[in-house]
This record gives C-alpha cells, structure tokens and sequence, in this order.
C-alpha cells in the first residue's frame, strides 16, 4: 500500500526546485497564494503550509500583506536604496527582499495638527488635520532607518488609505496607496544631506556610539494638480544604507 505525498509538500518541492535550479532568483516575488491554488487545487491551508516549510528552510522571505520572495544566501553589509514608484509592494520591503534581507516595520498613527513645517511642505493651513505616522524600519530584524510622516486628512480621511498600516491597503508604498484614490504620484523630491545622529536616533538605531546618518526630507506630488500628498522626514544608518539615483540605458 502506498501513501500519496501530500499535496502541499508537493508544492514545496515544486518551488524548491525552481529556486534551487536558479529559475527564481534571489528577490524574486514568488507566485501568490491564489495563484498556487488555481495552480495545483486545494485549499488556502496547502499553500500556506507549502510556504511555512520553505520559510522555515531559509529559502523563502514572507512579507505580510506583500507576498513570499526568493531569499538571497546572505545579507550584505550595505543595504542599496533605490527609487520603485511603480511597485505595488513596500519600496522597503521590496528592497530588502532583493538583496537577501527580511525586511519588516513597526509603526503608530496618530491625528494630529499640522505644524509650521509640515503645514508649509504640505501646502495646508497650520493647524489642519493630518495623519502622522512614525515608523522603525528593520533588516532582518536590526533598525537600520526612521521616518516620520504626514499626509492631509482633508485628502485621504475618508478613504480606506487614511490609515497607512491598517485596512486593505496596508503594508504598500505611497504611489500605490494614492493609486487608490485616483492619484498618480511622480518620483519623489527629495532634501538629503548627512549629520550626525542625534541621540534619540542614535537609540532608536542601535548605534553605539552615535555617527553618521542619512537624513531625508521626502515630499510625493500629485501628477495631475502639483499638490503635495505626503511628506516625511528619513534617517537612515549612514554605516548601512548606500542611496542610488537614476538607471543605466538598457542596450
């Protein structure tokens, strides 16, 4: 008498092989859970199941809310930024994922009114409501980045995108989220220059002593009408992260 494998070992073996042929490269999004399931039947739990084996071998990153993605063999010691306006995954989370790391955040939302500053980068009255948002940025599980940001509640509040983290679209990059209510974001403007941490940072980071840092004032436009959408402020681990602008032709 013999004893059919199982189906979702079946799917791990499946995609185990594609990885370990080199047909999935490292950082490369694997097929999703419904896909799997059109794909070779069953039920959610089988493909669940097929991607916690591989998770557990170290083969696979989960990214909740993004999909599964071909982890690399090692994460390097600098971590490469670069622009992704057009994923409709966390730019961070993307990011990570490529170059072999697990890429993960917490988080906390606040209403809050809007300051000077912020006022005066979002193009709103002082005083006017606003989402804050302050973020940790983890590679595998080290905090190699913050960021603070805002958007206009009189825009996003009563949209599903009014939460950043939580609801339906949580987990996803700004263009994405903004796609939601019909606008169309360009690349970013960006303000870098680099300065020591300060010492709240320098905690917040787990950098002992304090040093460098990269610190970004970020601000998302609206395509169609100039309007600013979102703002942030970044910092960044001057001993971890390396920023690159532009692409080369493709030939």
């Amino acid at each position: 008498m013999t004893t059919e494998t199982p189906l979702y070992l079946r799917v791990a073996d499946e995609l185990r092989a594609r990885i370990e042929s080199g047909e999935m490269q490292p950082g490369a999004r694997l097929p999703s859970v419904a896909e799997l399931i059109q794909q070779y039947g069953g039920s959610n739990s089988v493909a669940s199941r097929a991607y916690k084996l591989l998770v557990d071998e170290g083969l696979v990153v989960s990214r909740h809310g993004a999909g599964h993605y071909v982890r690399g063999t090692e994460t390097p010691e600098l971590l490469v930024r670069r622009h992704r306006r057009r994923s409709e995954d966390s730019p961070f989370a993307q990011g990570a994922a490529e170059q072999g790391a697990v890429g993960t955040w917490r988080h906390e939302s606040t209403t809050e009114q809007a300051s000077t500053a912020v006022a005066s980068r979002l193009g709103i009255e002082q005083g006017a409501a606003v989402m804050h948002t302050s973020y940790t940025y983890l590679a595998d599980e080290a905090p190699v980045q913050l960021a603070e940001s805002w958007e206009p509640l009189e825009l996003t509040g009563s949209s599903l995108i009014a939460l950043p983290e939580v609801g339906p679209y949580a987990g996803v990059g700004v263009a994405a989220r903004m796609r939601v209510i019909s606008i169309e974001v360009g690349d970013p403007v960006e303000r870098v220059h680099s300065r020591m941490a300060t010492r709240a940072e320098a905690q917040a980071l787990g950098m002992t002593p304090t040093g460098p840092v990269l610190a970004i004032a970020r601000t998302y436009y609206d395509q169609a009408t100039g309007r600013p959408v979102e703002t942030a402020d970044i910092v960044m681990r001057g001993d971890r992260w390396v920023s690159v602008y532009g692409q080369p032709p493709r030939t």
